[in-house]
């Protein structure tokens, strides 16, 4: 018999059948083996895995209708992945699904506000009967105001509170259960940048630092049950909320805050740090991906 190695790959040739072995760093026992009958015709079922690990997965994506969301959605869809797309504006929730299945991708639309326990419920009910259980979920539902706390915008803090703390436990609540279950999952929580507290964001920058200790303890809870959970630190993205967002701040914000877009992160730069967290390995932990633009000083 002959053997060669192809990207990691042992592949050992015999009369008739041809033998893949995918060996791993982290045992030296195959992990892997796919027999073929044909050498002529390799089609592996392990290499199409290895090229699109995604691929068959059921994504969640919150804040799917424009900007990061939106951008993660049509990704995660690239990737082969089913995704189900929730927000709060339907409109735009369905414009995203359309260009999505324009493009061969599967993805489902659902109206539902994830500061609501009872509408999340029904979402990932309504998701798991039509695509199955939940593999990913995407925590990227987020409000921000610019506004200083001597104002007492107590209205506006509580929004933050309700959907950057109480959206994400309510996600995660719904589907951490049947995760640890199964075995796997994926969680990603998008969250800013957290070593930078910001004047006039006090309340976002608090909830901010909420998720990270949230994020850390819930994946020493799971790390052993096969779930993985991963925080996405962004810096200022070039999106509709962002705009929003300086388009109402206070006049004091103003005078110390202009995001110029030629400096900001776009949000499929953003949707591409998502998608190679997900994409790695079974064995490999992205716990933190922190993402600004070059000219940010953090």
């Amino acid at each position: 018999m002959d053997s060669l190695n192809i990207d990691g790959l042992s592949v050992t040739f015999g009369r008739a059948i041809v033998s893949v072995v995918e060996l791993t760093g982290s045992t030296p026992f195959p992990s892997s083996i796919v027999w073929y009958r044909n050498c002529g015709t390799m089609e592996s079922q392990t290499r199409e895995q290895e090229d699109k690990p995604l691929s068959g997965k059921v994504a969640v994506v919150t804040g799917a209708s424009f900007g990061i969301g939106a951008a993660i959605s049509k990704m995660l869809a690239a990737e082969g992945a089913k995704v189900v797309l929730v927000a709060r504006g339907e409109k735009m929730l369905l414009e995203t699904k359309d260009k999505i299945e324009k493009e061969g991708g599967v993805a489902l639309a659902v109206k539902c506000d994830v500061t609501k326990r009872n509408e999340v419920k029904e979402m990932i009910k309504r998701s798991g009967s039509t695509f199955g259980p939940v593999d990913i979920l995407v925590n990227n539902a987020g409000v921000w105001h610019f506004t200083f706390m001597k104002y007492a915008k107590e209205d506006l803090w509580e929004e933050i509170v309700d959907v950057n703390i109480k959206g994400v436990l309510n996600c995660i609540g719904a589907v951490i259960s049947d995760m640890c279950v199964r075995k796997r999952g994926h969680i990603i929580n998008v969250t800013g940048v957290r070593d930078l507290p910001l004047k006039g964001m006090a309340v976002y920058t608090g909830a901010k630092y909420f998720l990270e200790g949230m994020t850390r303890t819930l994946r020493q809870e799971v790390c052993q049950e096969g779930v993985k959970v991963t925080n996405v630190h962004l810096g200022p993205v070039d999106t509709p909320g962002l705009a929003t967002s300086l388009s109402n701040m206070d006049d004091d914000c103003k005078k110390l805050y202009n995001f110029a877009e030629s400096t900001n992160l776009t949000a499929d730069a953003s949707a591409r740090a998502v998608i190679q967290a997900l994409k790695q390995p079974q064995d490999v932990a992205v716990n933190d991906v922190c993402l600004v633009p070059q000219a940010f000083a953090v």
